[in-house]
């Protein structure tokens, strides 16, 4: 992305938001409908991709060969939640990059099995709720009660990534 692109800054903000959440919800469309699990966020900087790992034989690869469409909700300090288009990426090397040996116990395996594939989540748009800064949250939370327009705090901002 280009480093002076408008988007820069909520990239940041978003990278900031979601950086000490371990864990995401993960969002894919079933033949039932949505289903979300919970899922290890790789430890990359967001750029408006994210990544995960899983295995061939789950659920949620087979709805991903189906429907593309996901969702991935933080919920910390803050909350983010980032729709967009996942892509499965099927890369030994890559899958090296992101190894851990925790995963050899969770997943029981090794990060040459060739059961293992990333989940790349290409961002198409995030929607974030700057909660950890009290300052904004009480001048939101202020402007409410009041019945007053809550636009201008930045509490809650959206963003195009396409």
């Amino acid at each position: 992305m280009n480093p002076n692109s408008p988007n820069q800054e909520a990239i940041k903000k978003i990278q900031q938001l979601i950086k000490d959440i371990d864990i995401a919800m993960l969002t894919t469309v079933s033949e039932e409908g949505l289903v979300s699990r919970p899922m290890k966020t790789q430890d990359v900087e967001f750029d408006s991709n994210l990544w995960f790992l899983t295995k061939k034989d789950t659920s949620k690869f087979h709805e991903l060969l189906q429907n593309q469409q996901v969702n991935v909700a933080y919920a910390g300090k803050s909350f983010v939640s980032i729709r967009g288009e996942a892509e499965l990426v099927d890369n030994t090397e890559k899958i090296k990059e992101f190894w851990s040996p925790a995963y050899e116990k969770i997943l029981e395996t090794t990060f040459e099995d060739p059961n293992l594939v990333l989940i790349k989540v290409n961002a198409e748009s995030a929607e974030f709720w700057d909660a950890g800064n009290k300052f904004k949250m009480a001048s939101f939370l202020f402007r409410r009660l009041l019945g007053k327009n809550t636009e201008g705090t930045d509490l809650n901002q959206i963003v195009e990534f396409h």
